[in-house]
């Protein structure tokens, strides 16, 4: 259930009756209390963007967030779903509307990341990696475009992976459901147009991930061209960047030192420890 937090009012007039400034564009982060989102939805913030802070169970985490982003002078909401839940994922666009105004960016970044393999492969898993980073995002594109009046231009951002890009044979749920979403973005971009725009976004290596160690991230984050992947703020640079770029839609800009450029018989992450 959505629980809006923390919504500082919007100015509507100046001095002397003059007429304020325009309200600020709303961007709808999800996953946004933690790791990357955190940093994505910071950087919209300072680029100029209201927030909307979507979490799952990580409370304080996005209250505290909530309370950075109006420090900052813009305002922000909490808001609570299971992107599992149907239900819950449609309540969240009228949510952000009803708390900040009209909404121009969805980012979908919260993201399910649990290994399987062919050997241990499972349609439980395999469904609920659908559920969160496919379901989940084409539904909030689908609610962005009913709310985005004829005219305006909104935009979907993807967060995808660079892996799909230089497949190998781990994480095979979460490869497939990444996979799905980025021909998801082709289409939606296809069928959204001209009001919705959908962009992908997809990072190398950027934070620890499970038991990998702080020498194995930073052995593996230096395995590319560049001998840097990315970082969470290369990815924010990206996304923000993405949002204002007008004529950018259904393609993916990946981010990621050229890590894709590279091929691996195996996640980098078990090459690395």
């Amino acid at each position: 259930m959505n629980q809006p937090q923390h919504s500082a009012p919007a100015a509507t007039t100046g001095a002397f009756g003059a007429v304020a400034p325009a309200p600020a564009p709303v961007a709808l982060v999800t996953g946004a209390g933690r790791r990357i989102g955190r940093v994505i939805a910071l950087a919209l913030a300072r680029a100029g963007w209201d927030i909307a802070v979507h979490y799952r169970s990580s409370a304080g985490e996005a209250h505290q967030l909530v309370d950075e982003i109006t420090a900052l002078g813009r305002r922000a909401v909490a808001l609570q779903a299971d992107l599992a839940d149907e239900a819950a994922v449609r309540t969240l666009v009228p949510a952000c509307v009803t708390a900040l105004g009209s909404l121009r960016c969805v980012v979908n970044n919260a993201s399910l990341f649990e290994y399987d393999s062919a050997a241990d492969f499972s349609i439980r898993m395999l469904d609920a990696h659908m559920h969160a980073n496919l379901a989940a995002p084409i539904l909030l594109a689908q609610a962005l475009h009913g709310v985005t009046d004829a005219g305006q231009q909104a935009v979907v951002i993807n967060l995808l992976d660079q892996k799909l890009y230089n497949l190998n044979p781990d994480f095979l749920s979460y490869t497939l459901s990444k996979a799905a979403l980025h021909t998801a973005t082709t289409m939606l971009a296809q069928q959204l147009a001209p009001k919705v725009r959908v962009v992908g976004v997809a990072p190398g290596i950027t934070m620890l991930s499970g038991d990998q160690t702080e020498a194995g991230f930073a052995s593996a984050h230096q395995q590319t061209p560049l001998g840097r992947s990315s970082t969470p703020e290369d990815i924010a640079d990206s996304v923000v960047y993405a949002a204002s770029a007008r004529a950018l839609t259904g393609t993916t800009l990946l981010v990621d030192g050229g890590q894709h450029l590279m091929p691996l018989p195996r996640d980098v992450m078990f090459l690395a420890q």
